[in-house]
């Protein structure tokens, strides 16, 4: 204690100003507490998740940010989420606290896929529908014998060259972290079966007319302009 009170007078005599100091050490200690904020704000988010285990090891989610993957890893400060490109993204905790989040598998891993296709004007709805369940039924992803949770085909609307439909189907729990994946074998057994059916699957179309008479029209008016008068 003296010894401090010594150096503290030792610097006065020599003329350093402590005010000026005294400055300094708050414009420092405000700019640390604006950099720990942060850290301070991923580990309290961390110990939420923990706690609350809202999130754990092995959910499959999908985050406002866009990430999707599957979580691999979480601690104090960030959760580590692991792509279906096998990239690991580090997401700091304070965005799964206070963003939205998509946990495909909370509470289970079941979880249902809309499938949307479009087939040609004049198509036979009830055939359709009858090949498109009997393809997907043959599928080792779709969920079978399951109380409620058959597969479906319902109709979304009028498209511009198409009936628009989509398909409802529940995915068993080992495909649910695989959805991308999943889409694509029930796009391709979908689009199989009817063309195996002959049912057209239509492609946007526009119809060109072309106005006929139209370069004698813009002749004539050219014929009929005053002729330009010399200056």
């Amino acid at each position: 204690m003296v010894l401090s009170i010594g150096v503290f007078i030792a610097l006065s005599v020599i003329g350093i100003d402590f005010s000026k100091l005294a400055l300094v050490a708050s414009a420092l200690s405000v700019g640390i507490g604006f950099g720990l904020q942060a850290i301070f704000s991923n580990f309290v988010s961390g110990l939420i998740i923990l706690v609350e285990r809202a999130l754990k090891v092995g959910d499959y989610v999908q985050l406002e940010s866009g990430v999707i993957g599957v979580v691999s890893e979480i601690t104090v400060r960030a959760t580590i989420i692991t792509t279906l490109e096998n990239a690991e993204v580090i997401v700091p905790n304070s965005e799964f606290v206070n963003g939205k989040v998509t946990n495909w598998t909370h509470t289970n891993n079941y979880c249902r896929l809309r499938i949307p296709f479009g087939v040609a004007y004049g198509t036979n709805k009830e055939r359709m529908r009858d090949v498109v369940l009997a393809a997907i039924k043959e599928l080792p992803q779709t969920l079978l014998d399951f109380p409620g949770r058959a597969p479906t085909v319902i109709m979304k609307g009028f498209g511009d060259s198409s009936l628009d439909f989509e398909l409802l189907v529940w995915v068993k729990p080992e495909y649910a972290a695989q959805q991308s994946g999943t889409r694509s074998v029930f796009l391709w057994a979908i689009d199989s079966a009817l063309v195996d059916a002959n049912i057209v699957v239509p492609f946007p179309q526009r119809d060109l007319h072309i106005v006929s008479g139209f370069k004698s029209n813009v002749d004539a008016e050219q014929n009929t302009a005053p002729p330009e008068q010399d200056m």
